[in-house]
């Protein structure tokens, strides 16, 4: 802990730093801290006409948790979210790794560059754009799959309509848009490396393989640690617009997800104190996970966010 004798010397030395960092936060504080005391309407009956104050409380404090905890909905939901998150995690968090290897050890040139502009424009398809792009391209009557499966003389399965399909269409079509731009801070990462580490290896006759193996991935790992523990403390965050346009009828058995069920309670059918019970569960979920992965990177390898 620095002492204020020495803090406040500090602060006049960078006071226009501070000026600087003064508007981010600000608009830290009233758009993500202010709002907070919100969540004790969780803990209460809350009616629109008393307010958040005075809206009486639960009794037990805890009936909302324990409505959500015995509902039906409980298990499709978290298994759902578990489900998905941990496949998008084990299939799209080392592809990024391995994409920035891969153009590390590419030579500067046209190709180099065209590739790397090929693989990060889809990250900056919106949301809507690429749940429409993917209902064209799965149609089973007019789509890309459909035409093929014709094509054969078959019929093209609804894959939109089917709740296996589900997670799988959501997580490659995710890889196949930010693969890419994910890979950016590997590719930085990459280079940062002194060039004189790889100049000694290659007066010692290491091969390209073996300075993959001893200079690259070691010193990348930090970089991976962290945006693990980060990723890892997402994992309950999975994207509400993504999943709720593509959710259909036929596909609500894999496709329910926390957040959609929260908005689905909570904005359509009101139920507020119910749906912030409900998001706070999710909520300490995700800060557990990520004290937890946190705590065993830093015995691990060393690194960790605090």
């Amino acid at each position: 802990m620095v002492p204020m004798r020495r803090l406040l010397p500090q602060i006049r030395q960078n006071v226009g730093l501070y000026l600087l960092l003064l508007p981010a936060v600000v608009l830290l504080l009233l758009f993500a801290y202010k709002p907070m005391y919100g969540v004790i309407i969780a803990f209460k009956d809350y009616r629109n006409a008393l307010g958040i104050m005075g809206s009486p409380w639960s009794s037990p404090w805890y009936a909302n948790f324990t409505r959500f905890f015995n509902s039906f909905q409980f298990g499709v939901t978290v298994r759902n979210t578990l489900g998905i998150s941990a496949y998008g995690l084990i299939a799209s968090f080392p592809l990024p790794i391995v994409l920035a290897l891969a153009l590390n050890r590419m030579r500067q040139g046209l190709f180099k560059r065209a590739f790397q502009t090929i693989t990060y424009l889809p990250h900056f398809i919106s949301t809507v754009v690429m749940v429409g792009l993917i209902l064209i391209v799965l149609s089973p009557g007019s789509g890309l799959i459909g035409q093929i499966w014709r094509l054969f003389g078959g019929t093209a399965p609804n894959l939109m309509g089917s709740a296996n399909a589900f997670a799988s269409i959501y997580v490659w079509s995710d890889v196949w848009q930010h693969t890419g731009w994910d890979s950016i801070v590997y590719l930085a990462a990459l280079s940062a490396i002194d060039p004189s580490l790889y100049e000694a290896a290659t007066i010692d006759g290491a091969s390209k393989l073996q300075m993959l193996k001893k200079i690259d991935l070691p010193l990348i790992l930090p970089t991976a640690s962290i945006l693990l523990i980060l990723r890892v403390g997402n994992t309950m965050n999975l994207g509400f617009e993504k999943v709720y346009l593509m959710q259909n009828n036929l596909n609500m058995a894999a496709s329910e997800i926390i957040s959609t069920y929260v908005y689905k309670i909570g904005l359509i059918n009101s139920q507020y104190s119910y749906s912030a019970a409900v998001n706070l569960f999710n909520t300490v979920i995700n800060l557990v996970l990520l004290l937890s992965v946190n705590q065993i990177t830093k015995k691990l390898s060393n690194s960790s966010l605090f």
